[in-house]
């Protein structure tokens, strides 16, 4: 009977001190730490020189994608959006490196979305975060860690992974913009404007503005009488888009209407009402290769980032560095 008396005696000093013990862990204050480095692997491996606010600084795929990536993508997005995205990043300056940038030779790859694509240093996404910061770098770093090395190519070679906002039900051919590629052809995209915001907007110009803009360009345009007789017919293309217009007897494309009137995409209508000349337009971006809004709608009804790939770069193959 002492023995078993002992035995309790001992378990419940024992139980004393684990609480005690927990209990100083749990008041002691959390340690402030950087957030863990990115993993070795292939992406660690391919180091290149990039533009960083126009200073070239030496870096490496594993360190520079995860600002790529959260520069170009929402971090609330899906994370199989987030692995796509960071295959075409990381596609994108492998093609950079292998082809060079006439822009800036001395780099491979630059942070002005304008030129390659934006990249955001650590001290801007702590800015811009926030208190959410740690939260959405782990989802940032486990897209890119978790498709480390993998990118897409075609007849063995990096391709041109463009990519844009959101689309208006189909993406644009590469053919109607710049020079056709087999892999940038227009395919369907899901997004709605449920999945989008400001997908569609409108853009009112005075007839004096439109006039001004649209004969400075095009000098020929016959522009007199009512404005409301200035429009013709919308050429369109298989996506949709406009490709051209006829204003005043003059063909004017819809890129460069896109740009004259800093129109959100080239899916648009253009009618003359009592206030002016009104573009309803719809979607985001050159419309050109994977469309983010329709990647993460992909995501969320349960697509993989390799079906979501394959399905916005067609007659890819996916693709791992070697070494």
């Amino acid at each position: 009977m002492r023995g078993v008396f002992a035995l309790g005696l001992f378990c419940l000093a024992a139980a004393l001190a684990l609480a005690l013990l927990f209990a100083g862990a749990a008041g002691a204050p959390p340690e402030s730490a950087e957030p863990e480095k990115p993993a070795a692997g292939a992406d660690e491996d391919l180091g290149f020189i990039a533009l960083s606010a126009g200073e070239p600084v030496e870096t490496t795929l594993a360190e520079w994608l995860p600002g790529a990536v959260a520069g170009e993508m929402p971090a609330s997005f899906e994370p199989e959006a987030l692995k796509a995205q960071a295959v075409a990043a990381r596609t994108y300056i492998l093609s950079r490196i292998d082809g060079g940038a006439a822009a800036h030779p001395e780099a491979a790859v630059c942070d002005d979305p304008g030129c390659c694509k934006a990249h955001l240093t650590d001290a801007q996404l702590r800015e811009n975060w926030g208190e959410s910061y740690d939260a959405n770098m782990d989802k940032i770093l486990s897209a890119v860690r978790g498709t480390d090395g993998l990118y897409l190519s075609y007849e063995g070679e990096a391709i041109e992974a463009v990519f844009h906002s959101s689309s208006a039900g189909m993406t644009e051919d590469a053919g109607e913009l710049w020079s056709a590629r087999p892999y940038l052809v227009s395919v369907s995209s899901p997004e709605t404007a449920e999945d989008v915001p400001d997908y569609v907007t409108a853009v009112t110009v005075s007839p004096a503005d439109f006039a001004a803009k649209i004969s400075g360009a095009h000098p020929e345009a016959q522009l007199d009488g009512e404005p409301a007789f200035w429009l013709g017919g919308l050429t369109r293309g298989a996506s949709g888009r406009v490709e051209s217009a006829d204003i005043g007897g003059a063909a004017v494309s819809g890129a460069e209407l896109r740009e004259l009137f800093a129109l959100r995409s080239t899916a648009f209508t253009l009618d003359y009402t009592d206030e002016g000349f009104l573009f309803t337009v719809t979607g985001y971006g050159h419309g050109v290769g994977m469309s983010q809004y329709g990647a993460n709608v992909m995501a969320r009804d349960g697509v993989g980032f390799e079906e979501i790939l394959s399905h916005y770069y067609p007659n890819t193959q996916l693709t791992a560095l070697a070494g």
